[in-house]
């Protein structure tokens, strides 16, 4: 005869963990959650830009017609927040290089965290100033 699964936990009460605001307690679970609401702006930014995409398949008014909504006091208070958290997305994955990579030694002395993390940033910095540069410098100019 077969034990009953239900029968044979009846009276046994379970330990159930509250769930609540469990990432406010702790500050590297607040940074944490902070960092995953990040993608939530990263996603709404990458929408914006399909948007102006698909208004530039559409014509030339409805490309100006987004361009215009662009400098709403909204847009811009957006593009301000999400800056700022696409900002500080990419400072925690440059944290975490040091984790991620293999052991980069020179010399024999091993890289300290740090100075892999600035040499990370320092490249980041120089590719975004030389795309920065090659637009700015093959833009055409308007006629006058």
């Amino acid at each position: 005869m077969k034990a009953d699964p239900v029968k044979a936990g009846a009276g046994v009460k379970t330990y159930v963990r509250p769930m609540g605001s469990w990432w406010l307690r702790n500050p590297f679970y607040r940074w944490y959650m902070l960092r995953e609401l990040s993608c939530a702006f990263i996603t709404a930014y990458a929408l914006i830009l399909l948007r102006g995409l698909m208004s530039l398949t559409e014509g030339r008014e409805a490309f100006d017609a987004w361009r215009g909504s662009l400098g709403s006091p909204w847009a811009v208070g957006f593009h301000v927040i999400a800056l700022l958290m696409v900002t500080y997305h990419a400072w925690t994955w440059f944290k975490v290089m040091p984790k991620t990579l293999p052991f980069v030694s020179i010399a024999g002395r091993r890289l300290s965290d740090r100075t892999i993390i600035a040499l990370g940033l320092a490249a980041a910095c120089a590719a975004s100033i030389l795309v920065f540069l090659a637009v700015f410098l093959n833009a055409p100019q308007a006629p006058p």
